[in-house]
């Protein structure tokens, strides 16, 4: 969603949700509130431009998993345990394990992880 990181990759991400939607982990909208609201701290950004974001990330198919939050515990800890991922990003490879989804993610330590976990990667 920020101009400055605009790619062919992410346009096919786009594209690809666009045309059959996509499942996010219950703290999906948080994070990316909270992205773009540090892209408007740091000046990347207008505030104009991040609530036109979030209201053009609104219209998409986007499911909200409601499964994230009785998997945290113990599954979702346990991939992060395993990887040395964060909570949050092995909550994105526990969704996709659970629901055999490829994971679109730019995170190289998130991306391994789900190559060894057997999770295809969206590219």
């Amino acid at each position: 969603m920020l101009p400055d990181e605009a790619s062919d990759v992410t346009a096919r991400i786009l594209d690809k949700v666009t045309e059959a939607g996509a499942w996010v982990p219950s703290l999906w909208h948080l994070e990316v509130a909270n992205g773009l609201t540090m892209a408007v701290r740091r000046a990347r950004i207008s505030a104009e431009f991040r609530n036109s974001a979030l209201a053009d990330l609104a219209s998409l198919d986007i499911r909200v998993d409601p499964q994230t939050h009785s998997a945290a515990w113990m599954m979702t800890l346990s991939l992060a345990d395993r990887f040395g991922l964060t909570l949050y990003d092995a909550a994105y490879l526990e969704l996709a394990l659970r629901r055999n989804l490829p994971l679109a993610t730019f995170d190289s330590k998130l991306a391994d992880a789900g190559l060894k976990a057997g999770v295809g990667l969206f590219v």
